[in-house]
């Protein structure tokens, strides 16, 4: 009895300075280890073994964060105000640079992102920052991504998710939507008349070149018409029909 007294503690303390020493990380873990205050270097994934008391282990993932963008307050280069968010993308490359570099570098790359979104969308206009907003997106990321390397961070992304617009400049724009719409409208309608004026021309000057064409193209307009019943229709008598039979009184005497 007094033996497991006295093995007791001594197996409790080993089991504690074991449990202490072996750390498993996951295949998308790396352990930062500080030995007395000093970086020793990155282990993992796997099995790792420390010096308990000497040794203190952090953890990085390595799969990529999404994080947002709050709402951010921007006034565009041509003076409106605007509501604009976006969400980052982002990964640890370099573990050892990420804990040592800075303190926080998830909430540190939070506030640059924040930073970079209005200085970028502040010196664009409204209309390049609706139309173009892949450009946009393009500017944050390669800033991002340059000052966030010395931390061992990748922007992998960036995406603008949305524009908050003042209501006035909703309606202007709606307004101004439906003058282009207006405006379509009439060229596409003025283009069909000119289309029409064109072809009509073409007819008249086809007919033009042989009058009987003009007879022909009265009578089957005549009988397109007598197919009404209650069509009332006055049939004028073509000249050439006077003209041929003055034609033939003047020949009758000659023939006689």
């Amino acid at each position: 009895m007094q033996n497991l007294s006295f093995w007791l503690p001594i197996i409790i303390i080993a089991v504690f300075i074991l449990s202490s020493a072996i750390k498993i990380l996951q295949e998308y873990e790396r352990g930062v280890i500080f030995r007395l205050g000093r970086l020793a270097g990155v282990k993992g994934p796997g099995l790792v073994l420390i010096i308990p008391i000497i040794d203190r282990m952090v953890k990085v993932s390595l799969r990529i964060i999404t994080m947002d963008i709050p709402p951010q307050d921007v006034i565009t280069k041509d003076n409106v105000s605007v509501k604009i968010n976006a969400v980052v993308y982002f990964r640890v490359v370099d573990p050892a640079k990420a804990i040592v570099a800075v303190e926080n570098y998830i909430y540190a790359t939070s506030q640059l992102a924040q930073t970079t979104l209005r200085s970028v969308c502040g010196e664009a206009e409204l209309d390049d920052i609706l139309a173009h907003r892949e450009k946009i997106n393009m500017q944050i990321q390669n800033i991002l991504d340059r000052m966030t390397e010395s931390w061992g961070i990748k922007i992998s992304a960036v995406e603008v998710k949305h524009i908050d617009l003042p209501h006035e400049m909703q309606r202007a724009m709606a307004r101004q939507a439906e003058a282009e719409r207006e405006r379509r409208a009439k060229i596409t309608l003025a283009e069909a008349e000119y289309q029409a004026a064109q072809r009509l021309k073409e007819a008249a000057d086809m007919l033009a070149q042989n009058p009987i064409t003009i007879q022909l193209r009265f009578l089957q307009t005549v009988s397109e018409l007598a197919t009404e019943k209650t069509a009332t229709l006055v049939f004028p008598i073509p000249i050439e029909l006077f003209k041929f039979l003055d034609l033939q009184k003047k020949n009758s005497p000659a023939q006689s």
